[in-house]
């Protein structure tokens, strides 16, 4: 998986992205510039503002005034951004000139006029229409707000902001802990079939809503079966599995097994074969003790899982990991208040060592 967009959508609605705030959505809808699915576009489908777009899309603004169209958007999971594709599908006429897009990184839940400590990860940069414009970002970075600048004006279809999950640990301990969710940093890293529909959709948060939102592979016909890898937020002691079936009523796995590995390469055994039912929700114990940083997930002999969750406790250096890499990418405000809340004065950055920070910075 090299491709950039093939890394998770941080802003996307299913990961908890939410619009905050457009300066204009006199056409059509701001919040459709998150949502999970492709647009769409059917001509001849007038509103009382005209032709209904599935995008994002503003007045004009061109030769009436000065300024330009903006919108704000909360990432669902915060990160490193890698990657972010400006999709102007089906806005010919009426797409933005340019693009500029800027970030920040804030603690808790702020109001729009309160976001500060804005940054620039994409300069301004031309668009074209009807089509994706990927651009790569070189920025490491936390942040957890995004605003798009169109200039002056127009539409944008959806809005795709590619990066690698950075959990705050602050909300990682003393709780059940989701070693493979997507929010959390895991993510899939091969599988033998996604004919249906990628494995990565198992990981994301909340019910699986419909038979395309889970794993599911093409029909067999040989001997052997289908896989998935998935490589844990850090690595850890796996204790409760959760497979569910959700949706999948004639075409779930038989039976599925569960391994582990300390690197991705030997594999030892975490849940023996385990008969499947249609439409259910599985809790399996589980025996291992053994710390592991992947988790393998084998369906026997193929067929669709709509949510894979898989808890269990970090180990202590796995901890110590997650405090460095998180305390290192935040933005410098953000690290100087982070510090603060915790009685800590500032440190320079990057923290090789945070052994006596841990504990102040998780109480």
């Amino acid at each position: 998986m090299t491709d950039l967009t093939d890394l998770p959508d941080l802003a996307v609605r299913t990961h908890g992205g939410t619009v905050m705030a457009a300066s204009d959505e006199f056409f059509a809808d701001k919040e459709n510039l998150i949502k999970p699915e492709p647009p769409t576009f059917q001509p001849h489908t007038f509103t009382p503002k005209g032709q209904q777009y599935d995008g994002w899309e503003t007045r004009r603004r061109f030769g009436r005034g000065e300024g330009n169209d903006w919108v704000v958007i909360r990432l669902g999971a915060p990160g490193i951004v890698r990657a972010i594709d400006v999709d102007t599908a089906f806005f010919l006429g009426n797409y933005p000139q340019a693009c500029r897009i800027e970030a920040t990184g804030a603690e808790g839940y702020p109001a729009v006029d309160d976001l500060t400590d804005w940054f620039e990860l994409v300069p301004t940069s031309p668009l074209a229409g009807g089509t994706h414009n990927v651009f790569t970002v070189d920025c490491p970075v936390r942040v957890t707000h995004l605003r798009l600048h169109i200039l002056p004006d127009g539409g944008v279809a959806r809005l795709r902001v590619h990066g690698e999950v950075v959990p705050d640990p602050r909300l990682l301990t003393r709780v059940p802990f989701d070693l493979v969710a997507t929010l959390n940093g895991g993510r899939v890293t091969d599988c033998s079939d996604s004919f249906f529909s990628p494995p990565s959709n198992m990981l994301q948060p909340g019910e699986s809503r419909f038979m395309a939102d889970g794993w599911e592979t093409a029909r067999r016909r040989d001997d052997g079966h289908d896989w998935a890898v998935v490589a844990l937020a850090c690595p850890a002691t796996a204790l409760i599995a959760e497979l569910s079936t959700t949706h999948y009523r004639g075409n779930f796995p038989d039976r599925v097994s569960l391994s582990g590995s300390s690197g991705g390469s030997e594999w030892f055994p975490l849940l023996p074969q385990t008969r499947l039912q249609a439409d259910t929700t599985h809790r399996f114990r589980l025996d291992g003790d053994r710390p592991i940083t992947h988790v393998r997930i084998d369906s026997h002999p193929d067929g669709g899982i709509g949510r894979f969750r898989l808890y269990g406790t970090p180990t202590e250096q796995a901890v110590h990991g997650l405090v460095e890499r998180w305390l290192n990418a935040l933005p410098e405000s953000q690290a100087v208040a982070v510090l603060a809340a915790a009685g800590l004065a500032p440190v320079p950055r990057p923290v090789a060592d945070v052994t006596d920070l841990v504990k102040p910075l998780l109480a």
